[in-house]
């Protein structure tokens, strides 16, 4: 298959394009290179896709890949790029689009709202209409488990109410599935939207609570523990992420079809919620090093608990999350010492 990829070059984005690669399929990776995070992070991650960083930068054009050749392509583009994007549909004939290109995090939606309109509104809609026009039987997409607010109901399940969401990143993901649904029953084409829990390990994001803790605790500096601890995560690492998407995106939606199932909708996580404390733990006895921690009150727009009920998704894709957390954490670290010469004797 031919397969769009969005957010290339982000955390998911990356694991997702390797992945495809491997199973042979043909795969165009999009992304803006957006400075929410340390540019040359994503431009790493491009690297091990064999795109160099002075073709990544150029917009607007295709680079082929020196690692796998025009099995993978890239293009530094935004997905809120109107004129761009249905050029780029038109020229390449995606038979898949999977879309990852969002602007991420929770506590950032407080301070630069407009960002997430741009992106995951005005950004996803252009998607939707590249889909309708150019024939894409099937729209992959992110959502997140932020969509379900302040649910107390454990563990979260789709068919629980998701209409009360406490950042503006959850309400522009919950308005990304009800934009997909509309999609589907107006237009007939699949759509599936994965609802992503906390995922961690090597490439992460470093403004996620793996990568700020191991980098924190590294350098003897404190480490940020809201709601005093008292947190849960459904922390699911990023191999078992990337299985299930692909899953999704290989699948036959032939059926789908005649059952009038268009629009889906699933949880992917790891079916576990960790206590943010043990959490710590294993980082630092991975690293030989007790973390200083200072404890805060919980942050406006998070949540205390997560938890996900995956049955759907192993039911219709046979998706089994099997990471433990000693192991996702030991794999992270090794990764963030090896990627940030970090030796291990300095701890």
């Amino acid at each position: 298959m031919k397969i769009l990829v969005t957010g290339a070059a982000g955390f998911i984005g990356l694991h997702v394009c390797l992945q495809l690669l491997k199973k042979g399929h043909h795969v165009v990776g999009l992304d803006n290179l957006n400075a929410y995070y340390d540019i040359n992070l994503k431009l790493a991650r491009l690297q091990e896709l064999g795109i160099a960083k002075e073709n990544a930068i150029l917009p607007h054009q295709i680079s082929h890949s020196e690692n796998y050749g025009k099995s993978f392509n890239f293009i530094k583009m935004a997905i809120e790029d109107r004129q761009q994007l249905p050029i780029l549909f038109k020229n390449e004939g995606f038979d898949v689009v999977c879309n990852l290109a969002a602007q991420a995090g929770v506590r950032y939606s407080i301070e630069n709202p407009e960002s997430y309109i741009d992106s995951n509104i005005v950004g996803f809609l252009n998607v939707l209409e590249c889909c309708r026009n150019y024939q894409i039987q099937h729209l992959v997409y992110a959502s997140s488990s932020s969509v379900y607010g302040s649910n107390t109901k454990i563990p979260f399940e789709t068919t629980d109410p998701a209409e009360y969401p406490i950042s503006l990143y959850a309400a522009s993901k919950k308005s990304n599935e009800l934009m997909a649904h509309t999609y589907s029953h107006l237009y007939g084409f699949a759509t599936t939207g994965l609802r992503f829990f906390t995922v961690y390990g090597p490439w992460g994001r470093p403004d996620m609570a793996m990568f700020l803790f191991t980098d924190a605790i590294i350098n003897d500096k404190p480490i940020k523990v809201f709601n005093k601890g008292n947190m849960e995560r459904d922390f699911t690492y990023i191999d078992d992420i990337t299985e299930g998407v692909v899953r999704v995106i290989e699948k036959s939606i032939e059926n789908r079809k005649v059952t009038h199932e268009l629009y889906k909708l699933y949880n992917i996580g790891n079916t576990k919620a960790v206590r943010l404390l043990d959490f710590i733990q294993t980082i630092e006895h991975k690293l030989n090093k007790e973390a200083k921690k200072e404890f805060l009150p919980m942050q406006d727009g998070d949540v205390a608990r997560t938890w996900a009920n995956v049955d759907a998704l192993k039911v219709d894709y046979g998706y089994s999350p099997s990471t433990t957390i000693t192991e996702g954490v030991g794999k992270f670290v090794d990764w963030f010492r090896e990627f940030y010469g970090v030796q291990s004797a300095e701890y």
